[in-house]
């Protein structure tokens, strides 16, 4: 078997709200709009879609979106100075040897921005 992409799909109740996040603060690209769903590009292999026939679920901190990137703390000063509310600044996990921080997009899922330190 051999599988070439993967999207996540997630609920929504604002799409637009979402596309403008995922779109103008994340600086993801737009891969399809289908109405009712619309996908966005995060690499050649990985894409998310949002999608208001489904339910927004989420507990806690349940799911986690983390995005994998060598430049965390660049991508914390850029999402501040765009108003990002942040709780706390990227911090090293010993035991998951990351370097990390969160955030929440509209819907309330947690984002995560991450590098491995190992």
């Amino acid at each position: 078997m051999k599988l070439n992409n993967v999207i996540l799909f997630l609920g929504t109740d604002d799409l637009m709200k979402t596309a403008d996040f995922y779109l103008n603060i994340l600086n993801l690209t737009l891969y399809k709009d289908q109405e009712v769903c619309q996908i966005y590009n995060i690499s050649n292999d990985c894409k998310i879609g949002f999608c208001t026939h489904m339910s927004i679920t989420r507990e806690t901190k349940s799911p986690i979106l983390t995005f994998v990137t060598e430049s965390v703390d660049e991508i914390y000063k850029d999402l501040l100075n765009r108003g990002v509310k942040i709780s706390q600044p990227p911090q090293k996990n010993a035991k998951f040897k990351i370097y990390h921080f969160f955030m929440e997009d509209p819907n309330g899922y947690t984002i995560e921005i991450q590098k491995f330190l190992d």
